[in-house]
């Protein structure tokens, strides 16, 4: 299982910095990086509706999975 995390991708198209995010949504920059770059183990509920809400996007448009 790969889930392939567009993240930057979606901020891009937003045009917003990941350090704006991350003070929108409550959480470090650092944690932000992680996750970013695909990292990160695992993500609560409450921090993807965050990000959801901040970028006005679906968790789809973050997320996806990839077949190995």
């Amino acid at each position: 299982m790969a889930i392939e995390i567009n993240l930057d991708v979606v901020l891009a198209k937003r045009k917003m910095k990941s350090k704006e995010l991350a003070e929108l949504i409550g959480i470090t920059t650092a944690n932000l990086s992680i996750l970013k770059s695909g990292k990160a183990r695992a993500i609560r509920f409450s921090t993807l509706d965050e990000i959801c809400k901040a970028l006005n996007c679906q968790p789809g448009d973050i997320l996806a999975y990839i077949e190995d």
